[in-house]
């Protein structure tokens, strides 16, 4: 999956929480979210212009994340657990960077992986 693919996904299940993310759809979006904020904090400085792109890039966020723990079976409740810090993101981290499982719960493997 390419850069430009993956953004295009993401935006296009703007507000998706069912399904299966791949890893490169993830971490492209990852990649395009900390791209952007740097591009408005480095031109605008921080305050609104930032804070308004994190709020406008978060629900897409939440549910690449969630679709992404799909992808490894796991339900969407388990991103709550990056609320906790340290362990949490140390386990999201792990989460996340983990392959893709074979045919789950909720559903077939991503097309684009």
């Amino acid at each position: 999956m390419s850069f430009l693919t993956a953004i295009k996904r993401c935006l296009q299940q703007y507000a998706v929480f069912n399904g299966r993310a791949s890893r490169a759809e993830f971490w492209w979006w990852m990649l395009f979210q900390t791209l952007c904020y740097l591009a408005i904090t480095l031109s605008l400085g921080q305050g609104m212009g930032s804070s308004l792109l994190l709020l406008t890039l978060l629900l897409p966020s939440l549910a690449v994340g969630i679709r992404r723990l799909h992808d490894i079976g796991r339900s969407g409740k388990w991103v709550l657990i990056g609320l906790i810090p340290v362990v949490g993101w140390c386990a999201m981290l792990y989460w996340h960077t983990r392959p893709s499982d074979t045919d789950n719960q909720f559903g077939p493997v991503p097309l684009f992986v």
